[in-house]
């Protein structure tokens, strides 16, 4: 399909679809392909500003709406989703190139926190004291922050946006999406089901756009708060330009996650574990692990058997049976990728495995990459510091548990970690000695369930709550604490001047 004839997306403002105002577009391409297949309408700061006075103008009679009319819609809209499961499944595969059922456990995986969501009416209870002194009570109460906006990345453009906005909308606040321009359509698809669900016009609105949107929406007095997934660089800039005016933001952000395998591991487990976890969906994940330290004597029989794994894995469209690994996002993502690659050669770790002479019979023109395996990675090498965000698993060696342990450790990110084992005193030991937000016990990919909370620690996270779970009502709201006396009409007081002291 040529460029003049791909349809366009549109916006979704206050219900509707419109044409954005900058007369900017961007391409979107089938990654396996290669090919543009639609173009996106890039907001403006004005198409910016009128998606926030929609929502501004939706907030009082939302946040006035009972939690339990919420649930309500929550709940029809978990059921259109599940209803057009493999339709969002089939609109990521195709504009982001996961295979077709890496793509619907990412549908499910946000599905899953909309379910949570349901349960806002008991999420959104606040505590009560009686007679915190002689006929005084208090009481806390959970209140909406108002107008928020959520800027998404390209790799799980379904699953990332479930994580924010019916979070937020659930707790009586109005919401400004900002998806990735990569793969824009599942977005525009989440906003029309929730629509159909009966979500009034104004609460949930999507602007396609590039960084002069993000940044309109960073600096405008509108926006109380901030939701970020992406790189650190840009997490580092999304948190610091929206605190300075005064929102509340959480940006999680890049990772380096290790894994660290013991002699004692089961090594055909922990193999096939690693396989999934480096190269599932192309290795663009943020939970991805990649980066092993081998413990002992354990790194020669793991980095053969892990070779064997990669170079029989089956790459090409995500749409074709059997396919396990499909290509990388962009033409340019993928040019980086090989480009680090080729930095890792000349920095002198071992290439096991080279993905970059990969042809894919029928999809020459697609941004393809195979499974690469590099040994002998040191901690100054470029493929071990960098965010690769492909697929590429570095390998490096350890002597011990604590030597691996502080090898994660120094590392500046701190998102996810695994450890593979059948020792539970060196599993507790990592558990409590790694400083990770997110850990997993011969699990490679420890992403928490919609009950709890998402998030890294270091350079992984800007702000103090996570995403989804308790902490993610807790940053969409405001806690408000009230202290309440009924005198007696015949009861006399005076005036006091000193701190009160109620117990």
């Amino acid at each position: 399909m040529s460029v003049t004839t791909a349809p366009v997306l549109p916006l979704w403002i206050g219900g509707a679809e419109v044409v954005g105002t900058s007369g900017r577009f961007g391409d979107v391409f089938d990654p396996a392909l290669g090919e543009v297949i639609r173009r996106v309408s890039f907001a403006g700061p004005s198409d910016v500003d009128r998606a926030v006075a929609a929502a501004r103008a939706a907030l009082p009679g939302w946040s006035d709406t009972p939690p339990l009319r919420r649930a309500r819609i929550l709940a029809r809209y978990r059921e259109l989703l599940e209803s057009h499961r493999a339709e969002l499944a089939g609109l990521i595969t195709q504009e982001h190139g996961k295979t077709l059922p890496d793509a619907a456990g990412s549908v499910q995986r946000g599905i899953e926190v909309v379910e949570f969501a349901e349960g806002i009416p008991h999420l959104l209870k606040g505590e009560h004291s009686e007679d915190v002194a002689g006929g005084v009570d208090s009481h806390s109460v959970l209140q909406p922050v108002g107008v928020c906006a959520g800027i998404t990345p390209f790799n799980f453009p379904a699953m990332v946006p479930l994580w924010m906005f019916p979070m937020a909308i659930a707790c009586g606040n109005t919401f400004v999406l900002k998806p990735s321009e990569k793969d824009p359509s599942t977005s525009l698809l989440l906003a029309r089901l929730f629509h159909e669900a009966g979500l009034p016009q104004g609460v949930l609105n999507v602007l396609m756009g590039d960084g002069e949107a993000v940044n309109a929406l960073l600096s405008h007095p509108g926006v109380n708060a901030v939701s970020f997934v992406g790189s650190t660089p840009i997490a580092r800039h999304v948190y610091e330009t929206s605190a300075r005016t005064g929102k509340r933001v959480q940006a999680l952000a890049g990772a380096k996650n290790h894994a660290v395998v013991l002699p004692d591991c089961e090594l055909e487990f922990t193999a096939n574990a690693l396989i999934g976890a480096a190269y599932g969906s192309a290795g663009e994940r943020c939970m991805a692990i990649s980066a092993v330290v081998a413990v002992g004597d354990v790194g020669d029989r793991l980095v053969e058997r892990v070779r064997q794994k990669a170079a029989a894995l089956k790459v090409g469209p995500g749409t074709e049976a059997g396919v396990e690994m499909g290509p990388l996002v962009t033409s340019a993502h993928r040019d980086r990728v090989r480009g680090l690659i080729e930095k890792g050669v000349q920095e002198g770790a071992k290439p096991v495995l080279d993905g970059r002479g990969l042809k894919v019979p029928g999809s020459e023109n697609g941004f393809f990459l195979g499974p690469t395996l590099f040994d002998g990675v040191t901690t100054s090498m470029t493929v071990y510091r960098e965010e690769i965000f492909g697929p590429v698993l570095v390998v490096l060696r350890a002597r011990t548990l604590d030597e691996a342990i502080a090898i994660v450790n120094q590392n500046p990110y701190g998102n996810g970690t695994a450890i593979f084992t059948n020792s539970g005193n060196a599993a507790r030991t990592f558990e409590h000695d790694i400083e990770v937000g997110m850990v997993g016990i011969n699990v490679p990919i420890p992403v928490p369930m919609a009950f709890y909370s998402f998030g890294g620690w270091k350079q992984s996270l800007f702000g103090d709550l996570h995403v989804h779970g308790a902490e993610g009502v807790k940053f969409y709201t405001r806690t408000k604490a009230v202290t309440t006396r009924w005198p007696e009409p015949e009861e006399k007081g005076k005036a006091g001047f000193t701190m009160p002291t109620l117990g």
